[in-house]
């Protein structure tokens, strides 16, 4: 160990590095769970919006399908009843007023029903629900007359939009057809349904900003569409992907990009009863999440500013931690130091003394210990002044920590002028080369007090050496090192004493090597007893 000495402050190994990181990631990983949990709670509730709409526009295309499938209906029926009705053979005897009713008698039920006429084989009309005589028209061009007369099973034919020849507004013709015995082609019968009628149905509806209502034919003519009109009066979209999807599927719901506006909406669609027309309710996808993301944002904000808070405040805690750690660590290592040298102090020496005995004892290894002393420091502080006697101890300590330098030896200030080394595992050999290499060192340390060296400076070593496995504690051997120390002293000082635990008789004592040996090797050995432990 070097001049710091290898002590271990009791703070410092209380004090874990660990915690603080697991305090630090407990606070980083906390508000990472609550982003967590609170993106989890707002995909819910995102879904929960989409549930809702999708729920609202089922909801609303059953009302409208029901209400449009009714209309037809009735329309229907009426047009079913006059065509029983013509088949009486003394239709053309019953007086006019009466005919009417006979013929038109269901159409009364049917409010919405616009132009109800009868056409012969040539389109031109001999009925007409409005009154008599019948009003003077020829339909024999329409393509609902055509397509009755071209097919005797059509039944029920929807036309596409057209402008009415009677109001000049647009309307679909309901039509169905009149048959001879025989299958021969007698006429028509038609209604009108005025395109008014879906707007004042739709209009009641609230689909937001950008949602739309909109009627199909099977042959993908739009009838109608709400709020925004056709751009022209029967646009055909059986090549769009929507509605071929309706065709195909006949009902369900998707969400895709409308061709005309290029808006993504959910398109919830069904088919009108039996007829051959296709309702859709699409409601516009940023509509439905407009809401959600209003609250998705305050909530994202507040998770956020709730999650920097504690990320923060985590780091600050961490931070308080550590400093206090450090100063707690500091605090402990000055506990131990010697403030003066920087060598670890007695409290320090005696600890480290206790681990490499029991470490030594465990091994059975041997331990060796140098107790130091300043030759005549008293007269260095008389005649030059504390001072320069600071100086001198601080190049003592120096040359002490030069002569041991292993990581686990350990280097004190143990008194006033008084150190010592502590060498764990070092064999007798190894301790008095330790010793002759702290002479050394010591005999070139250069003092000067104003300008003026202060003399050779000189330290008398009491080295003892034991065996923790054998006997004796870390007390015994430095008092057998103050005991030999002493001898140096009372032998002419500037030299080292030698002795064993649990080997009587005197020690051996070694004279330091001169400051003119110092440039050559040493051929210093352990005096004979030393060597026989």
């Amino acid at each position: 160990m070097s001049a710091a000495a290898d002590h271990r402050s009791p703070v410092r190994r209380r004090f874990r590095p660990r915690s603080t990181r697991a305090w630090i990631g407990l606070g980083i990983l906390a508000p990472l769970g609550m982003v967590a949990v609170c993106s989890a709670m707002l995909l819910d509730l995102r879904q929960d919006a989409w549930d809702k709409a999708e729920q609202t526009a089922q909801n609303l295309l059953q009302v409208i399908e029901r209400d449009i499938d009714r209309n037809v209906e009735i329309i229907d029926l009426a047009l079913k009843s006059a065509v029983e009705n013509l088949e009486l053979t003394d239709l053309e005897e019953i007086r006019p007023k009466y005919r009417q009713r006979v013929l038109f008698d269901r159409a009364v039920n049917a409010k919405d029903l616009g132009v109800m006429l009868v056409l012969d084989e040539h389109g031109n009309s001999i009925y007409d629900a409005a009154g008599w005589p019948a009003r003077r028209l020829n339909n024999a061009d329409r393509a609902y007359f055509r397509a009755h007369k071209a097919d005797p099973s059509l039944g029920l034919h929807i036309s596409r939009p057209l402008i009415s020849q009677h109001t000049a507004q647009p309307v679909i013709v309901l039509s169905r057809r009149i048959g001879r015995p025989g299958g021969a082609f007698s006429g028509i019968v038609l209604g009108s349904l005025s395109l008014a009628y879906f707007d004042r149905l739709f209009d009641r509806i609230k689909l937001g900003r950008k949602g739309t209502i909109a009627l199909f034919l099977d042959d993908g003519t739009r009838i109608v569409r709400h709020p925004e009109p056709n751009p022209e009066l029967a646009p055909n979209f059986a090549d769009s992907a929507n509605v071929q999807r309706f065709r195909r599927e006949g009902r369900g719901s998707f969400v895709g990009i409308t061709p005309s506006d290029k808006i993504e909406r959910l398109y919830t669609f069904t088919r009108v009863g039996d007829l051959p027309l296709y309702l859709t309710v699409a409601l516009s996808t940023r509509e439905i999440e407009a809401e959600w993301r209003a609250k998705a944002l305050v909530i994202g904000l507040l998770v956020l500013v709730l999650c920097g808070l504690t990320v923060g405040l985590s780091l600050l805690v961490g931070w308080e931690l550590r400093r206090r750690a450090a100063a707690e660590a500091e605090l402990a290592h000055l506990s131990q130091t010697d403030a003066l040298t920087g060598l670890a102090n007695r409290r320090a020496f005696e600890t480290a003394s206790g681990r490499v005995w029991a470490e030594a004892r465990r091994r059975a290894g041997p331990v060796a210990l140098l107790v130091v002393d300043a030759d005549h420091f008293k007269r260095y502080n008389d005649r030059y002044g504390h001072a320069v006697g600071d100086r001198v101890l601080q190049g003592l300590a120096r040359a002490l920590a030069s002569g041991a330098r292993r990581p686990g030896d350990c280097v004190a200030r143990i008194g006033g002028e008084e150190f010592a080394v502590l060498l764990a595992d070092t064999d007798a050999e190894g301790a008095a080369r330790v010793a002759e290499a702290v002479h050394e060192a010591v005999a070139e340390l250069a003092v000067e007090a104003e300008g003026v060296g202060v003399g050779p400076i000189t330290v008398s070593i009491g080295l003892a050496f034991g065996l923790p496995g054998r006997t004796g504690a870390p007390a015994d051997l430095l008092g057998l090192a103050d005991a030999v120390l002493y001898e140096a002293k009372a032998a002419g000082r500037n030299r080292t004493c030698y002795a064993v635990m649990g080997v009587t008789g005197p020690s051996a004592a070694r004279p330091a090597p001169r400051p003119e040996d110092h440039r050559r090797p040493s051929t210093a050995r352990p005096a004979p007893g030393l060597l026989e432990a």
